[in-house]
C-alpha cells in the first residue's frame, strides 16, 4: 500500500495546497488573498507554505506594487504532480482498495 504524501497530509496544508490546485497551472494568488480565503494567520499560514516551499511543492515570488510588497504563491509542476498522487492514494484507501 503507497504511503500518504505527510507534507500534503498535515490538515492545514490540504487545504493550501487543495485551494492552490483550483488554479490554472500559470496563475498565482497573493499570500492576504490565500490567508483570506483559508481564514488562517499569517504566522500559521507562513509556517506551512515554508514546509511546502522546501518540499518543492509551493513557489513564492516576491514584489513589489508601489513601496508595498507583495508574495505571489502557486503550486509548482512537482506540487501539482504530488496532490495528484495524493488525491489518487487516498481514493484508494477510502474504497478499501490500497495502491
Amino acid at each position: 500500500m503507497t504511503e500518504l504524501d505527510t507534507v500534503i497530509h498535515a490538515p492545514a496544508r490540504l487545504r493550501v495546497v487543495a485551494t492552490l490546485a483550483t488554479l490554472d497551472a500559470t496563475d498565482e494568488i497573493t499570500f492576504p488573498r490565500l490567508q483570506q480565503l483559508l481564514d488562517m494567520t499569517a504566522g500559521n499560514l507562513s509556517t506551512h507554505l515554508r514546509k511546502l516551499e522546501d518540499a518543492g511543492y509551493v513557489r513564492m515570488s516576491k514584489t513589489h506594487s508601489g513601496r508595498k510588497p507583495v508574495t505571489y504563491l502557486a503550486l509548482t509542476t512537482p506540487g501539482r504532480r504530488a496532490f495528484e498522487d495524493y488525491t489518487a492514494t487516498l481514493t484508494a484507501l477510502l474504497k478499501g482498495s490500497g495502491t
